[in-house]
């Protein structure tokens, strides 16, 4: 049941296993072993950024395809839910029809960039995508009359996911049963979906296609395979998946704006994430999302807790003041890309394989 629920791609190391199982069942119990609005805010965005990701990691870790454009599906989704929410009337029908357009604009967007620039080498590739993002953010902060230009847009989610709305008037186990519990585990039902989806994906004939690809693209289009049309595909079902988590995105903060979905530093974030976690494999979205959204939240107050205790030390308590946080999540990074060259995922994988060889020898 298990292995066909993942697709026959099991984790295949015992740290892993144990650890995506920590993953799950942490952000399952957020709401009650965390009640705190922070605590909440915080797995959602890792919920929101491991689809993200995942998506990503269809088209670089699984097709070798570099591209710059992809958080512009990600505010397509989100752009579509808060147009369609803030000019009709707020609810499940205004989402469906936001939802509905923004798929059909990455849809035909992605269609339309992976035929005319696939066909170009890949740094080429990685510009045209870059310039097309940048043009989308342009349009997006001046089209104001439609996106709220650089304001934004706020707007209202359908009554029963808004906070005021209670199911219970007293704490269940510690947990306020309300909108905002209710859109939480709408956000962790669509995540746990979406990536069994992508597993399914990946581990079919056509993500087998698409590491032949990766690995040797001459030797794919020899043995019959038409790279750009798999190349085209991938580049499809990716935006698809992204514009899907700017949807969620945007139901969880019921705003959006140029620089929550369209900016470029969450083009970076993806990057850095997927060489953390691991290129090529799904499993690597998740565990990376988790360590970089985990440190990017809560580095700076582990960071406060130290200087307090150095206080008056002359050097170190401002080596780790709580402003230079930014430079110890870059050194961090650092180490991590340095000690797994292949992500944390390829790391506990290999020492897994590894070890019956040694214990041959």
């Amino acid at each position: 049941m298990l292995k066909s629920l993942l697709s026959h791609d099991l984790p295949r190391s015992r740290w892993l296993a144990g650890l995506l199982i920590l993953i799950v069942l942490g952000l399952a119990l957020t709401p009650f072993i965390f009640p705190s609005t922070r605590a909440l805010n915080v797995a959602a965005k890792i919920l929101i950024f491991i689809v993200l990701v995942a998506s990503y990691d269809l088209l670089l870790g699984y097709t070798g395809i570099v591209s710059f454009a992809h958080t512009m599906f990600f505010g397509i989704g989100a752009y579509g839910i808060a147009i369609a929410s803030s000019r009709m009337e707020p609810g499940w029908a205004a989402v469906g029809v936001g939802l509905g357009a923004a798929l059909l604009v990455s849809l035909l967007l992605s269609l339309a960039i992976g035929l005319f620039s696939l066909r170009v080498k890949a740094i080429f590739y990685a510009m045209i995508t870059l310039a097309v993002a940048s043009a989308f953010l342009t349009l997006a902060s001046q089209l104001s009359e439609f996106t709220g230009g650089e304001d934004g847009l706020s707007f209202k989610v359908p009554v029963a996911l808004q906070p005021s709305t209670e199911y219970l008037e007293e704490p269940f186990l510690g947990a306020m049963i309300d909108g905002r519990f209710l859109s939480y585990y709408l956000l962790f039902a669509a995540t746990v979906a979406l990536v069994l989806l992508m597993l399914r994906i990946v581990n079919s004939p056509f993500g087998r296609v698409l590491q032949a690809i990766r690995e040797n693209d001459f030797r794919a289009e020899a043995i019959g395979y038409r790279c750009v049309v798999y190349r085209s595909l991938s580049n499809v079902l990716a935006a698809l998946f992204a514009t899907l988590a700017g949807a969620m995105l945007a139901l969880w903060l019921r705003y959006n704006g140029p620089d929550t979905s369209l900016s470029f530093e969450i083009m970076l974030d993806l990057l850095l994430i997927l060489v953390i976690g691991g290129m090529g494999t799904i499993y690597g979205a998740v565990v990376g999302s988790v360590l970089f959204v985990l440190a990017q939240s809560y580095l700076q107050d582990l960071m406060k807790v130290g200087a307090a205790a150095l206080e008056g030390v002359p050097v170190l308590s401002q080596l780790i003041a709580p402003e230079r946080w930014l430079l110890w999540l870059g050194v961090l990074f650092v180490l991590a890309v340095y000690h797994f060259p292949s992500g944390i995922v390829g790391r506990l994988r290999a020492g897994l394989t590894t070890s019956p060889s040694k214990h041959h020898d």
